[in-house]
C-alpha cells in the first residue's frame, strides 16, 4: 500500500506542470531546486541531478581536497578524516570523508580553506553541509578580494548543532576573488568539541581563475561598483532602491519586488539544513501532512505552480528558529513602506516576527509580528520602514514552540517608495530646496524638520534647535502642563510601549529601538477621557492687528509633528492655540481612533495676532490598548516670544430680571401665551396644543426627535454619577466622533439621515463601571390616546454592551416595560412600546453599563404617534361605530380587543363583550382554550420578563406591567431544536362569517424558532400563517381572516429554535363578532375520557357517584355529600389535610411558581414538621423556593366554584410562617364581579403552627384563593395545612338566609336568583317563581305570541326590519314541519314567533325589534326567552343584538346547529353604553328544514329602569340588634350577651370590651348622679344597666360588656360585677359614681320600662317583669326555651327578625288574635304604616324615585358591624316578607314564605300570600 501510495504520489507530481527555469528537470520528470543539482545528494531519486556536473566546481574530500588550500595565514589546519568526536560519519551516513577542526591546547583554534581563484561575477553561490558540534564555536564564509586582500563576512553559524546542516550562500563581486571556509574555536572550548564540513560545491556562476592566467585589471576604483557596460558607480549606490546601471546590475542582488517565480532574490536562510528552514518551493513541495485542505495555492499566480518562501520541518528540536534575512539595502526614503503576503495557518503553527537589522550592529527592530492561527487564506501586511539612513536588512523569523503543524509562508514582498529624490540641475523657487551635493529637490516645508530628506543632511543644517525636538536630550523646551483638565504627564520613552498592540515599536527620528519619543500611557490608573496636556514655548504673532493677510503670510509660521495613534482603544489626539496662560484656546486640528502601527507626518499652518503656544493634547481611551506617541516635533518659520502669556479675564455677568406674563387665569390652570387664554393643567404636555400659541407643548418632550443638531427634545438626562468628566450617561452625539476600533462599539452613520454626520442618544460605556445606570427621560406627560404608542430604533453592538430598558414612571412608581439586553449586531434595529392611554407619567430610557467599555447604546428617531388625548365628538356615532359611555365613538372593529379604546374602559366592558367568543388575556389562566396533549411540550402562562435573557418581552401586552400575564414557549432546557408546544382554541362554527382573529406576538431572540396558526378541521390542519425568526423585540399584532366549511379550531404551535434565545410570546387573542361557537362537542385532541355509565345510566349531563348513583351538575360543589361518598365535592378543593393529595385545590397557570406538596424538613426552608400529623412524615402545602424566584412574585391556589354556603359558614385552616419559612399568605374570595381580601398574614410567628378562622358566610359562585407572595428573592416556606370548612352547606340554617338582597325566597324558604322568577321556568322546587306572572307580557317588548297573526306586533311592542331578507312570523307550527309541533306553554295551545325557510336562501336574515328602547345599561337587564332549533344538521343561526340610538348592532348573544327536537331555555344579559332596542336575528341554514322559533320573551325590572333594582334592606327598630348577614332582628340585649342568637352568629361577634362613647363632663350634678349632655341629672343606678336613659345614651357610654346575674351591677371601675348583697351597705364601692349606694330607698322613674313592677327591697329597687322579660330593669327580651347556635326550621320563630315565643297557651293564643286583627286592619286601610318605614312599596307601578335609607348609621348608637353594600340608583323594594308587626308571629311551619313582592308584581291574593304572618 506504501509502494503504491508513494507511485501514485510520483505519477500525480509528473502530470502537475513542467518544470520552472529556477526548477532542475529530473530524468523521470520530477522538478528539484537548482540549488540541490550536483551537491553530492541525490535528489530527484534517478540520480540524473548528479549527472552532468563539470560545469561545478565541487569537492567531497574523498581525494583529497581538491582545489581548496589551506591558508597560511592561519596557525592550524582543517583535517580530513572519516569520523571524529560525537560524529562518526560523514553528512550521507557512510564512512566516507570530511574535515574536521578540533581544539589545540588551551588556544584559540582558527582555520580557513581557501577555494580557487573565480572571475568577478554576480551569481555565483556555494553549496555545503556543515556540523558545529561546539558550544564556544563558528563557522564563517567570507569573500576576500583578489586585489587587496579584504574579506567580507557573507555568512556565519554559531549555534551549536547535533546534525549536520546544508547551506547555501549566494555572493558577488565585481572583480577576481577567493571565498574563504573559515572555523574558529574559543580558548574555552572542550576537547570534544569540534567543526564539520562536507560537499562543497560552486555553482556555474563561478568561475575559476585557471593557474597562469593574468587577472584582468579592476575597471573601477575600490569601492565602487563595475557595471556590466563598464560603467562605475558608487558602492553606497549599490542596493538603495534606485537603478544607476543601465541594465540595473547594481540592484540584480536586492530587488525591490520578488515573487520568488526565478529565484530566492538575495532572500537566503540563515541556517539551512537545521530541520526547520525556509524554502522556496511550489504546493508540490509541501508534504501533505500539513493541510488537511486542499494544496496551498501560491499568491501570485494563484494556482499550485506558483513559488513562494514555507518553512518545512524535519527536526526534532524543541525551540526551532527559521531565520529568512533578506539582501542589505543601503538607506530608505522617508515615506518607505514594505508590502508582502503571509500566510499562517495551522491548530499550532506558532508566531513570526519582522526586523529590521542594522550593519555593525547585533540589535534588531521588531517591526511586525503576527501570532498563531491566521485562518485559511493569504493576509496582506504593509510595515513602514521610514527614512533610514543606514545599511539595513530585513529579516522574517519563524518561531515555534515544540510542535509545530500547519503551514507558514511568505509570498510577494515589495517596497514603495524607498528610493532617495533624484538629483536635478534646477529646483523651482521658492518652493524647494536645492540639496547641496545629491541634488535632489526637497519641498520648503520639509526643511528643518528632523528628517533628512535630502540624503546628505542639508535639508536640516542651519536650523534653530530651539524650536526643534526630537526627545533624543529630553523635552528640549516643551513642558508639561499642570493645570486645566490635565491629569498626567507625557513619558519619554524608547522602543516600543510596555503594552502590547499599542503605540509605536520604535521611534521616528532613528526609525529604531534606540532613538526616543513621546507617548500617553493608557494602561491602570489612567481613566477613560484623562488628558495629557504638553506645552510649547510662547512664540510672536504672526501678523499685526490690521495688517493686510494675505495666503503666503498665512503660511509663514507651521507646526510640524509626527504621530503615532495605534491601538483598538486608542481616543483621541488634538492640537490647540491658545493666547492665555490658561485654558485650551483655539482647536487646530484632532484625530480620533486607531490610526495604525505607522507614523503619520501632519503639518498645521499657525495664524494669531497675539502671543501665542501650542497646547498638545492626548485623550485616554476605552482600556489600556490606546498609547499615542509623538515624535519630531518642530516650527518654521516662527518666532520665540520674549515673555509668557496673559491671564484669563472674567467680565461680570448680568443676570436679566425674569418677565412674567399678565394673565387673568384662576388658580389650578395653566396661562397660555396669548393674553386671556387659559386651559386646565391636565392639557399640558399631552401631544396637543391647546394653548393657540402652543405655549402649554414647549417645555414638553416633542412628539417626533431625531436629536439632529444634538437638540434633545425636551429629553432630560439624569445620571447617578457625580462625576461629568468620567460618568457613563447618556449625550448627543455623531458617528463622525467615532475612533478607530470603535466601530463596532456604536454606529458610524446615525438612522435619521444614515451619514457620519447625523446626530443620536447614547450612553458612552468607555466612562463609568459595571452596572452604572443613566435615565433619559420626559418631562410628565399629562394624558396620551388610547393609541399612543413608543417608537425608536436602538444600536447595541459590541461585546459586552449592557443593558437598555424603556420604563413608565408614575409619581415615585416605575416599571419596565421593555428590555433588551447584550450584543445586538451592527445595526439599527426598531422597537415600539404600546402605551395606551395614561395620565401623568413619564417615558424612561434607562441604559446599564455592561462589564466593559466594548458596546455602547445608542437610540434614534423617537416618537410618539397617535398620542394627542382624544377629542369629543359632536356628532353622533354612525352604524360603523361603538358609542362609548364618554361620548367617544370608535371603530366596531376596536371592540373588546384588549385596549381601552375609549378611555373610560366601556369598550372592554366584559358585559359589553359577552358575545366576542374565545378571547382570552391569560391573566389567571387559558380560558376557553386548551392544551394539545399529542405535542412535545406545554405553553406557559408569565408574569414579567421571559426568565432567559435577551428574548421575550417585559411585560404583557394587555395591562403592560409586571403583575400582567401572557402566554410563552420556553426555549431553553429541556427543550430541544425542533420540539413543539400547541395550543387548541373553542371549537367554531363553520356558520361564522367575517370571522377574524386579532392576535399580539413577541418574538424576539437569536435562536427565535417558528410560531405557525392552523385551523383545524376534522384531524386535519391547514396552515394560515408561518413566521420564523426574530420579528422584533416588541409586541406585533396579526389578523387573520378564518372561514371554514366545518366546524373548526384555530391552533397556535410554536416550535423551539436553535438556541435557548428564542422565546415566542402569545397575548390578548381575540375574535370578531363574527366568529361563533358552535354548538357541538370540542374535538378531541387528548387522551380519551375515561369510560362513562352506559346510555340511559344517567340523564343527560348528570355524572355518576363512587358508589353508582348519579348527580346533576347542580350538585356538584355545593358542601352537600349528595353522593354519601364525597365524589360530587372531591375535586372542588374541599377540607383537606393534604395527606392524600390536594383534594381538588389547583394551582393557577399563569404562576411562576407553584404551592407544592411537601413534607416537613429541618433543613430546608419548609416547616420541619405538618400539623396533621405532628411528624416529617405529614404533609402541607407550602411557598416553594426556585432558583430565579423574586422579591414579590405570587403564587395561588384555588377550589373550584362553589355554588353557595350558608350564613354561618367558615373556614378553617392552620399555617406556618416562621423565620425560615417566610411570605405573605392571602385569603381571597373570588366572585363573578370582585376579589375580595378577607384574610392575611406575614412575617415571623413563630415556630409553630397557627390556627385561623375566617368567616366566609353566605356567598353564591365563589372560588377560594390562598395567595402566597414572596418576602424576599429565592425565598419561601410559608405552609398550609388542614383546611376545613364549617358548616357551610346552606342546608345547615334554616331557609330564608339569602346570599343577595334581590334573591327570591321561594315558599319553602330556599333562594333563588331574581331574574329567574317568571322567565316560564320553575327554579324554586315547589314552582312559586312562577306563580302569578300574569303581569309579566306587560312590559315592551315581552311576548308569548298567544294571538291574531295580524296584532302580534303592535301588542307585542316588536316592528320587523326592513333591511333584512324577509320576516318573522307567528303560528301554531311551521309549513315544513321542522319548527316544533306547539308552542312552550304547558298545554301547548299556544303561537310562537318563527322563519320559514324552506322558500329562503342559505344566509338570508329576518330581524324582529323591540319598538320602544330600553335605558342604558351594563351588566342589568336581562333578556328570557325559549327557542327552538331542530331539524338539519345544516341549521342556521340565531342571534341576540342590542341596537344603540346610532344604529350600531352590538351582539350580546348566539345559537348555532342543532339543539333537539325540544324548546331551549335562554337567560342573557344585554349590555349597551346609549339606550337600546333588543334585535332578534334568524339566519337561514343549508337547506329547507332550518325553522328557527322564539316564544315566552320577557325583561327583568333592571331593563325598564336602567339601573340596579335593589330592595330596601331591612331595618330593625332602634331597640333591637339587626344581624350582619342573616335578615334578622334580635333583641338589642341580646347583643354580645355570649350567646349566639342570629342565625349567622354575627351577634357574638366583633364584641367590644366596652361600649364606645365618651362620658360627659361631671361637675352640675349632686353625688350619687350621673349627669347628661343635656345637663339633666340621673341616679347613678342607672350607669352602665344597659338601657340608654340619657338622650343620648352617653349614660352607657365607655361600660363594660358584662353579663351579670340579677340583681347584681355593672361598674367601669370593678373587675367583674357587684354582688347583690354589696349593694346599698353603705359602703361606695362602684366609684366614681357610687352607683352601688345610689336610689336605695326609692325606684327611678321608669325603672322597671313599663315591662314591670319596681318594689323596693333591702339592697334598693327590684322589678317583678311580665312575662317574657327580664334583667334588672326588665329590658331583656327572654329567648326562646330551645336555641342553639345552628337553629333549625322546626326551632326557628319568625318575627321581625325571629322575635321570642310566648310562654304558654295563652300567649300563643294571644298572638294569634293579634295576627289576625293586624290583618284586618291592613286589608280594611284602618291603620296604614309608613310603607318607607320598614322600605316596601306596595304600588304596583313601580315607584322608581323611592330611596334607600343610610345602612350605616345605627341610631341606637351600636356599633354598626354590617359589611357596606352599594346603594346604587335604582328601584328600592324590599322582597322580604317580615316586618315589624310580624315581631311575635308564628315559626317558619306556620308562614308561607311566597309573599306579594311589588318587584314581581305579586296581587295581594290568597293564592299569592293569604297566609302570610299577621301583625301583632
Amino acid at each position: 500500500m506504501e509502494l503504491l501510495l508513494g507511485t501514485l504520489w510520483l505519477l500525480l507530481a509528473q502530470s502537475v506542470a513542467a518544470c520552472s527555469h529556477q526548477e532542475f528537470t529530473c530524468g523521470e520528470g520530477l522538478c528539484v531546486a537548482l540549488d540541490t543539482v550536483c551537491d553530492f545528494t541525490e535528489d530527484c531519486g534517478d540520480g540524473s541531478d548528479e549527472e552532468n556536473c563539470s560545469t561545478y566546481t565541487r569537492c567531497d574530500f574523498e581525494d583529497g581536497f581538491c582545489d581548496l588550500i589551506q591558508s597560511p595565514e592561519t596557525p592550524f589546519r582543517w583535517n580530513r578524516t572519516n569520523e571524529a568526536s560525537a560524529l562518526k560519519q560523514d553528512h550521507r551516513n557512510t564512512s566516507a570523508h570530511f574535515l574536521t577542526l578540533s581544539p589545540v591546547g588551551e588556544n584559540e583554534t582558527t582555520a580557513s580553506l581557501m577555494s580557487p581563484l573565480f572571475l568577478r561575477t554576480h551569481n555565483c553561490q556555494i553549496s555545503f553541509y556543515h556540523h558545529v558540534g561546539a558550544a564556544h564555536g563558528n563557522l564563517q564564509i567570507l569573500l576576500q578580494s583578489h586585489s587587496d586582500s579584504q574579506s567580507t563576512e557573507v555568512w556565519k553559524h554559531s549555534t551549536q548543532t547535533e546534525t549536520w546542516l546544508w547551506a547555501v550562500v549566494p555572493f558577488y563581486s565585481n572583480q577576481s576573488f577567493q571565498v574563504v571556509i573559515r572555523g574558529e574555536l574559543s580558548a574555552r572550548s572542550q576537547a570534544s568539541e569540534i567543526l564539520a564540513i562536507d560537499d562543497l560545491s560552486f555553482s556555474p556562476g563561478c568561475t575559476v581563475l585557471h593557474e597562469g592566467s593574468i587577472p584582468s585589471p579592476p575597471l573601477c576604483p575600490p569601492s565602487w561598483f563595475a557595471c556590466d557596460g563598464g560603467e562605475c558607480i558608487e558602492e553606497s549606490k549599490v542596493c538603495d532602491f534606485t537603478t544607476h546601471c543601465p541594465n540595473g546590475e547594481d540592484e540584480a542582488s536586492c530587488p525591490s519586488e520578488c515573487n520568488f517565480e526565478n529565484g530566492l532574490c538575495g532572500w537566503y536562510e540563515l541556517t539551512p539544513g537545521d530541520g526547520f528552514d525556509w524554502i522556496r518551493g511550489s504546493s508540490d513541495n509541501v508534504p501533505p501532512d500539513y493541510y488537511d485542505h486542499p494544496p496551498l495555492l501560491d499568491h501570485t499566480t494563484n494556482d499550485t505552480n506558483g513559488h513562494f518562501m514555507f518553512v518545512l520541518k524535519n527536526s526534532s528540536s524543541l525551540y526551532p528558529k527559521a531565520v529568512l534575512r533578506g539582501p542589505w539595502f543601503k538607506q530608505s526614503a522617508s515615506r518607505c513602506t514594505v508590502t508582502f503576503w503571509h500566510y499562517n495557518s495551522g491548530v499550532s503553527v506558532g508566531a513570526a516576527e519582522m526586523s529590521i537589522r542594522f550593519k555593525g550592529t547585533e540589535n534588531t527592530t521588531v517591526i511586525w509580528t503576527t501570532l498563531y492561527d491566521q485562518g485559511r487564506r493569504w493576509n496582506q501586511v504593509t510595515v513602514q520602514l521610514g527614512r533610514i539612513t543606514e545599511p539595513f536588512q530585513i529579516a522574517l523569523a519563524k518561531i515555534s514552540l515544540g510542535v509545530f503543524d500547519g503551514i507558514s509562508a511568505f509570498d510577494d514582498i515589495s517596497f514603495k517608495d524607498c528610493s532617495m529624490p533624484p538629483a536635478v540641475a534646477v529646483c523651482p523657487e521658492p518652493t524647494h530646496f536645492h540639496c547641496v551635493h545629491t541634488k535632489a529637490c526637497v519641498e520648503r516645508l520639509f526643511l528643518c524638520d528632523l528628517v533628512d530628506d535630502c540624503g546628505d543632511g542639508s535639508d536640516e543644517e542651519g536650523c534653530s534647535p530651539e524650536i526643534q525636538c526630537d526627545f533624543e536630550e529630553g523635552l528640549c523646551n516643551w513642558k508639561q502642563e499642570t493645570s486645566g483638565e490635565d491629569v498626567f504627564d507625557w513619558t519619554r520613552m524608547q522602543g516600543p510601549t510596555p503594552t502590547l498592540n499599542t503605540g509605536p515599536w520604535k521611534d521616528h527620528t532613528l526609525g529604531n529601538v534606540s532613538g526616543h519619543y513621546l507617548y500617553i500611557e493608557s494602561s491602570t490608573p489612567r481613566e477613560f477621557n484623562d488628558k495629557a496636556v504638553l506645552l510649547s514655548p510662547v512664540f510672536e504673532p504672526t501678523f499685526q492687528p490690521g495688517e493686510d493677510t494675505d495666503s503666503s503670510s498665512l503660511h509663514r509660521c507651521a507646526f510640524r509633528f509626527h504621530y503615532c495613534m495605534f491601538g483598538s482603544h486608542v481616543f483621541s489626539l488634538a492640537v490647540y492655540l491658545r493666547t492665555t496662560a490658561t485654558g485650551r484656546g483655539l482647536l487646530l486640528w484632532v484625530k480620533y481612533g486607531n490610526q495604525g502601527n505607522v507614523w503619520h507626518r501632519r503639518t498645521l499652518y499657525l495664524h494669531s495676532a497675539q502671543p501665542f503656544q501650542i497646547l498638545i493634547e492626548g485623550t485616554v481611551g476605552d482600556d489600556f490598548e490606546g498609547d499615542i506617541a509623538i515624535d519630531d516635533l518642530s516650527f518654521l518659520d516662527c518666532h520665540l516670544f520674549d515673555g509668557e502669556l496673559p491671564s484669563v479675564i472674567t467680565p461680570t455677568l448680568t443676570t436679566p430680571t425674569p418677565t412674567f406674563i399678565p394673565h387673568s387665569c384662576p388658580a389650578g390652570q395653566f396661562v397660555c401665551g396669548t393674553y386671556g387664554e387659559c386651559i386646565l393643567l391636565n392639557q399640558v404636555c399631552d401631544f396637543k396644543n391647546d394653548c393657540s400659541d402652543g405655549l402649554d407643548e414647549t417645555n414638553c418632550v416633542k412628539e417626533k426627535c431625531d436629536f439632529e443638531g444634538g437638540d434633545t427634545c425636551g429629553w432630560k438626562v439624569v445620571s447617578n454619577s457625580f462625576s461629568v468628566s468620567h460618568a457613563f450617561r447618556w449625550a448627543a452625539d455623531q458617528g463622525e466622533s467615532i475612533h478607530d476600533g470603535e466601530q463596532n462599539h456604536r454606529p458610524t452613520n446615525d438612522h435619521t439621515l444614515n451619514i457620519p454626520k447625523g446626530w443620536y442618544m447614547y450612553a458612552d460605556s468607555s466612562n463609568g463601571a459595571y452596572g452604572q445606570i443613566s435615565d433619559l427621560q420626559t418631562p410628565v406627560i399629562s394624558s396620551t390616546g388610547p393609541q399612543c404608542t413608543l417608537m425608536f430604533w436602538y444600536h447595541m453592538s459590541g461585546f459586552t454592551v449592557g443593558t437598555l430598558q424603556v420604563l413608565l414612571r408614575h409619581k415615585n412608581t416605575s416599571h419596565v416595560v421593555w428590555s433588551q439586553t447584550g450584543n445586538q449586531g451592527n445595526r439599527w434595529r426598531p422597537a415600539e412600546v404600546f402605551l395606551g392611554l395614561l395620565n401623568d407619567f413619564q417615558v424612561v430610557f434607562r441604559t446599564k453599563r455592561g462589564i466593559s467599555y466594548m458596546g455602547d447604546v445608542v437610540i434614534d428617531d423617537v416618537s410618539f404617534p397617535n398620542c394627542s388625548p382624544l377629542l369629543p365628538s359632536d356628532q353622533p356615532c354612525t352604524p360603523e361605530q361603538f358609542a362609548c359611555s364618554n361620548g367617544h365613538c370608535i371603530p366596531k372593529d376596536n371592540l373588546c380587543d384588549f385596549i381601552n379604546h375609549c378611555g373610560d374602559n366601556s369598550d372592554e366592558d366584559l358585559f359589553i363583550c359577552k358575545g366576542f367568543s374565545g378571547r382570552c388575556n391569560f391573566e389567571f389562566d387559558l380560558c376557553s382554550w386548551q392544551q394539545c396533549q399529542e405535542d412535545d411540550f406545554d405553553w406557559r402562562i408569565k408574569a414579567g420578563s421571559t426568565p432567559t435573557i435577551g428574548t421575550g418581552p417585559s411585560s404583557d401586552h394587555t395591562l403592560r406591567d409586571p403583575s400582567g400575564h401572557y402566554l410563552y414557549l420556553e426555549s431553553s432546557f429541556p427543550q430541544a431544536v425542533g420540539d413543539t408546544a400547541r395550543l387548541i382554541g373553542p371549537l367554531l362554527s363553520r356558520r361564522s362569517s367575517q370571522c377574524k382573529m386579532r392576535f399580539y406576538y413577541h418574538m424576539s431572540g437569536d435562536g427565535v424558532g417558528t410560531l405557525s396558526v392552523f385551523t383545524k378541521t376534522e384531524g386535519v390542519f391547514h396552515l394560515l400563517l408561518n413566521l420564523t425568526g426574530d420579528q422584533g423585540n416588541y409586541w406585533k399584532m396579526k389578523e387573520l381572516q378564518l372561514r371554514s366549511s366545518t366546524d373548526f379550531q384555530v391552533v397556535f404551535e410554536g416550535k423551539v429554535g436553535r438556541s435557548e434565545k428564542g422565546d415566542i410570546c402569545l397575548d390578548d387573542i381575540s375574535f370578531s363578532l363574527g366568529c361563533l361557537l358552535s354548538p357541538s362537542a370540542s374535538i378531541t385532541h387528548s387522551t380519551p375520557p375515561p369510560s362513562v355509565p352506559p346510555t340511559g345510566f344517567c340523564p343527560p349531563g348528570a355524572s355518576v357517584c363512587g358508589k353508582g348513583q348519579c348527580f346533576t351538575p347542580e350538585q356538584r360543589c355545593d358542601f352537600e355529600d349528595d353522593c354519601g361518598d364525597g365524589t360530587d365535592e372531591k375535586d372542588c378543593g374541599t377540607s383537606c389535610s393534604f395527606e392524600n393529595g390536594l383534594c381538588g385545590w389547583k394551582s393557577s397557570l399563569a404562576d411562576n411558581f407553584e404551592w407544592a406538596l411537601g413534607t416537613g424538613c429541618v433543613q430546608s426552608i419548609r416547616p420541619p414538621f405538618d400539623h396533621t400529623l405532628q411528624d416529617e412524615n405529614g404533609h402541607f402545602v407550602y411557598l416553594e423556593a426556585t432558583p430565579v424566584g423574586l422579591k414579590g412574585d405570587r403564587v395561588h391556589i384555588k377550589s373550584s366554584v362553589w355554588k353557595e354556603s350558608s350564613a354561618i359558614c367558615k373556614l378553617s385552616f392552620w399555617y406556618y410562617l416562621s423565620d425560615k419559612a417566610s411570605g405573605t399568605i392571602r385569603l381571597l374570595i373570588k366572585t363573578e364581579n370582585s376579589i375580595i381580601e378577607m384574610w392575611n398574614k406575614t412575617g415571623h410567628k413563630g415556630n409553630h403552627w397557627n390556627q385561623v378562622v375566617v368567616p366566609l358566610r353566605k356567598l353564591r359562585n365563589f372560588e377560594v384563593i390562598f395567595e402566597g407572595i414572596r418576602s424576599k428573592d429565592l425565598s419561601g416556606g410559608a405552609a398550609l395545612d388542614d383546611m376545613e370548612y364549617i358548616d357551610c352547606a346552606p342546608s345547615t340554617v334554616e331557609p330564608g338566609d339569602c346570599p343577595k338582597l334581590t334573591d327570591f325566597v321561594c315558599q319553602n324558604g330556599h333562594c333563588i336568583e331574581s331574574h329567574l322568577v317568571c322567565d316560564n321556568k320553575a327554579d324554586c322546587a315547589d314552582g312559586s317563581d312562577e306563580w302569578d306572572c300574569a303581569h309579566i307580557f306587560g312590559s315592551p317588548g315581552a311576548c308569548n305570541f298567544n294571538m291574531k297573526e295580524d296584532r302580534w306586533e303592535q301588542r307585542c311592542q316588536l316592528s320587523q326590519d326592513g333591511d333584512d331578507d324577509f320576516d318573522w312570523m307567528i303560528g301554531h307550527k311551521t309549513e315544513t314541519g321542522a319548527g316544533p309541533q306547539s308552542d312552550h306553554s304547558p298545554d301547548g295551545g299556544g303561537k310562537f314567533l318563527y322563519i320559514h325557510s324552506a322558500p329562503q336562501r342559505e344566509g338570508d336574515v329576518a330581524k324582529v325589534t323591540t319598538m320602544n328602547p330600553f335605558p342604558a345599561s351594563i351588566g342589568l337587564c336581562r333578556l328570557r326567552f325559549w327557542f327552538f332549533m331542530n331539524g338539519s344538521h345544516r341549521m342556521g343561526t340565531l342571534k341576540v343584538y342590542t341596537v344603540g340610538s346610532g344604529g350600531a348592532p352590538l351582539l350580546m348573544w348566539a345559537a348555532t346547529g342543532n339543539h333537539g327536537n325540544q324548546w331551549t331555555y335562554a337567560n342573557i344579559l344585554l349590555s349597551n353604553t346609549e339606550d337600546f332596542r333588543v334585535t332578534f336575528e334568524g339566519e337561514v341554514g343549508g337547506d329547507m328544514w332550518t325553522d328557527i322559533a322564539l316564544d315566552d320573551i320577557s325583561y327583568t325590572a333592571e331593563c325598564m329602569v336602567g339601573g340596579p333594582v335593589t330592595p330596601q334592606p331591612m331595618t330593625c327598630d332602634p331597640e333591637q340588634f339587626q344581624c350582619a348577614y342573616s335578615f334578622q332582628c334580635i333583641s338589642k340585649s341580646w347583643w354580645c350577651d355570649g350567646l349566639p342568637d342570629c342565625a349567622d352568629q354575627s351577634d357574638e361577634e366583633l364584641c367590644p370590651t366596652a361600649l364606645p362613647g365618651t362620658v360627659p363632663p361631671q361637675d352640675g350634678c349632686p353625688a350619687e348622679s350621673f349627669q347628661c349632655s343635656d345637663f339633666s341629672c340621673l341616679p347613678a343606678l342607672l350607669r352602665c344597666d344597659g338601657v340608654y336613659d340619657c338622650p343620648n345614651g352617653e349614660d352607657e357610654h365607655s361600660c363594660p360588656l358584662l353579663q351579670c346575674e340579677p340583681g347584681e351591677l355593672v361598674c367601669e371601675s370593678w373587675p367583674g360585677c357587684i354582688p347583690l348583697y354589696m349593694r346599698c351597705d353603705r359602703s361606695p364601692d362602684c366609684l366614681p359614681f357610687h352607683s352601688d349606694e345610689s336610689s336605695c330607698h326609692e325606684c327611678p322613674p321608669k325603672y322597671c320600662q313599663d315591662h314591670g313592677f319596681c318594689h323596693i327591697k333591702e339592697h334598693g329597687p327590684v322589678c317583678l317583669c311580665e312575662p317574657g322579660w327580664s334583667g334588672n330593669r326588665c329590658h331583656v327580651r327572654e329567648k326562646p326555651s330551645l336555641t342553639t347556635s345552628s337553629p333549625t326550621l322546626e326551632s326557628t320563630q319568625l318575627d321581625s327578625v325571629y322575635a321570642g315565643i310566648g310562654i304558654g297557651l295563652v300567649l300563643l293564643l294571644a298572638g294569634v288574635a293579634v295576627c289576625f286583627l293586624a290583618l284586618c286592619k291592613r286589608k280594611c286601610g284602618l291603620i296604614k304604616d309608613d310603607p318607607m318605614k320598614y322600605g316596601m312599596m306596595d304600588n304596583p307601578s313601580f315607584d322608581w324615585g323611592a330611596e334607600l335609607p343610610s345602612e350605616d348609621k345605627r341610631p341606637d348608637g351600636c356599633p354598626n358591624i354590617n359589611p357596606k353594600r352599594s346603594n346604587g340608583p335604582g328601584l328600592s323594594i324590599s322582597v322580604y316578607p317580615w316586618r315589624r308587626e310580624l315581631e311575635q308571629g308564628s315559626n317558619w311551619k306556620d308562614a308561607k314564605l311566597s309573599f306579594s313582592n311589588p318587584l314581581y308584581n305579586y296581587p295581594s291574593d290568597t293564592n299569592g300570600a293569604g297566609n302570610r304572618a299577621s301583625e301583632e
